[in-house]
C-alpha cells in the first residue's frame, strides 16, 4: 500500500503574542514574552504566590459577536478564532448550503483540550450557590465539556467525517495533529482541521499548580519568568491560547493548487506508565515517542536539523527532556523552546508550537529560546538563545509531554 503524504495547508493561532499567526511569529522571533502581570483582583484576594501569567494579546470578544460568545465557553471561542483563520489561510469560503469547498463528509476535526471549559464551571457553580437552579445556564454542560472546542468547529465548518478531542494534558494539542494523521492516512478524510485550545488562567487552576511547586514565582520580574533550560529556572507560567492546522492529502492539496507550507510525515505516541505528574527518570516513553515518530515519517535522526522542544521551564522536566532527545536523535539538532516567551498553553501548547517547527521549516530559521542566559550544564545540546538562527532544515521534531505520562512527537519535513 502506497503511503498517504499529509501536508499542512493553513494555519491559524490566537496566544499571548499575538491575534494571529503572523503575529506570533514575529513576537518569536523579536524574543518578546507574552507573560504580564495577573491583574484581576483574585490575586490579592487569595495571596497566590504566582501573580503572572501569558493571557491573550487579543480578546476573543475583538473577533466574535456578542451573542455567540455567550453561547460558548472561553477555550471554545479561541478554538474557533484559530480555526476560522487556519480555514482561510488554507484558500477556503466560509461553507455555506450553496457551497461547501471540502467534501463535509471528506472533513474531519481533531481538536484537543486538557482541562475543557473550568471557567465555565466554576462560574455557574458560583451561580447556583447563589441564586439557586434558575439561575444556572442551561447551555451549561456544551460550554464545559472537553469536546466542546472540537464540536463547536466541526458545526462552524460543517465537518462530517469524524470529530475528536483528544484530552492528554499537556500533549493535547500535539495528539490532536497525530490524530488528524491518522484520519487521512487510515483514508477516512481528505482534510482535517486540528490542533488544541485551553483557556484556564483562574485562582483553582493556579493555585493547583502553585501549591505542586511546578510554578514560577518571579513575580517581580514577569517577563523574564519562564526560563526553559536556563540555570536559574524556577518553574512555567500558566498560559492560554488556541493552534490549528489544516491537514490535508497532498495529492487533494496539489489538485486545488494550494500553497503548501510543510509534510506532516509521521507521529509517535506513547505512555510512561509510571506516575501522575511525573515523567519517567529514564525518558523510555519520551525517547519512544521521538524514535516512533521518525520511523512512521521514514525518517532517521540523522535528518533531524531542529526540535521544538516541550520544555516548560521546569527544573526536573527540561533536563529530563534533553537527556531523551539525546538519546533518540543524537547531539547534532538545534534546539528551540518557545515557552519562554508564550507561557505554558497547556492543551494549546502543542499545537501553536508545532505550527513554529512548520514555520521554522518554511522560512529556514529557528527562534531563539526566552530569557535563556545561562545554559543548564546538564543539558548537553545546542539551544538557540539570544537571536534566531538561520538553517535549512530538511526536517524536524516537536515535543509535547503531559500529566499522566502522555508523550506525543511530531516530525514535519519539507514538502
Amino acid at each position: 500500500m502506497t503511503p498517504v503524504d499529509v501536508v499542512v495547508t493553513g494555519m491559524g493561532a490566537t496566544t499571548p503574542l499575538g491575534g494571529d499567526v503572523a503575529s506570533t511569529w514575529d513576537g518569536l522571533l523579536d524574543n518578546r514574552s507574552g507573560v504580564r502581570p495577573i491583574e484581576a483582583d483574585w490575586v490579592e484576594q487569595y495571596d497566590l504566590p504566582a501573580r503572572m501569567a501569558a493571557s491573550l494579546a487579543v480578546e476573543p470578544s475583538e473577533l466574535l459577536p456578542r451573542v455567540q460568545m455567550r453561547r460558548m465557553d472561553r477555550c471554545e471561542q479561541i478554538a474557533l478564532v484559530a480555526a476560522r483563520q487556519a480555514w482561510a489561510d488554507a484558500g477556503h469560503e466560509q461553507p455555506t448550503e450553496e457551497s461547501q469547498s471540502v467534501d463535509p463528509d471528506r472533513l474531519g476535526v481533531a481538536l484537543g483540550t486538557g482541562i475543557g471549559g473550568p471557567l465555565t464551571l466554576l462560574e455557574q457553580d458560583d451561580l447556583l450557590e447563589s441564586g439557586g437552579v434558575r439561575k444556572v445556564s442551561p447551555l451549561t454542560v456544551p460550554m464545559l465539556m472537553p469536546n466542546g472546542p472540537a464540536a463547536h468547529v466541526s458545526l462552524d465548518l460543517w465537518a462530517r467525517a469524524g470529530v475528536h478531542s483528544p484530552a492528554s494534558a499537556c500533549a493535547s494539542g500535539a495528539e490532536g495533529l497525530a490524530v488528524g494523521l491518522q484520519m487521512i492516512q487510515s483514508g477516512r478524510a481528505d482534510v482535517v482541521v486540528a490542533g488544541g485550545a485551553e483557556a484556564c488562567i483562574h485562582p483553582i487552576t493556579v493555585a493547583g499548580f502553585a501549591q505542586s511547586r511546578t510554578l514560577s514565582t518571579r513575580n517581580d520580574a514577569p517577563q523574564r519568568a519562564s526560563r526553559p533550560f536556563d540555570v536559574d529556572r524556577d518553574g512555567f507560567v500558566m498560559g492560554e491560547g488556541a493552534g490549528v492546522l489544516v491537514l490535508e492529502r497532498a495529492d487533494h492539496a496539489e489538485a486545488r493548487g494550494a500553497r503548501i507550507y510543510a509534510r506532516l510525515a509521521g507521529a509517535g505516541i506513547t505512555s510512561d506508565a509510571h506516575h501522575i505528574t511525573g515523567n519517567h527518570p529514564d525518558g523510555i516513553g519520551q525517547i519512544n515517542a521521538i524514535t516512533s515518530a521518525l520511523r512512521n515519517a521514514d525518517l532517521t535522526p540523522s535528518d533531524v536539523g531542529h526540535v521544538n522542544a516541550h520544555a516548560t521551564s521546569t527544573v526536573v522536566g527540561d533536563v529530563g527532556e534533553a537527556a531523551a532527545v539525546r538519546k533518540a536523535i543524537g547531539d547534532h539538532a538545534v534546539l528551540t523552546a518557545p515557552k519562554g516567551a508564550l507561557g505554558h498553553l497547556v492543551g494549546g501548547a502543542g499545537a501553536v508550537e508545532s505550527i513554529a517547527t512548520v514555520l521554522s521549516i518554511h522560512h529556514g530559521v529557528v527562534p531563539a529560546t526566552a530569557n535563556l542566559e545561562s545554559l543548564d550544564p546538564k543539558v548537553e545540546l545546542d539551544v538557540v538563545a539570544g537571536e534566531p538562527r538561520k538553517i535549512e532544515l530538511n526536517a524536524a521534531v516537536n515535543d509535547s509531554f503531559g500529566f499522566g505520562g502522555h508523550n506525543v512527537a511530531l516530525a514535519f519535513a519539507r514538502a
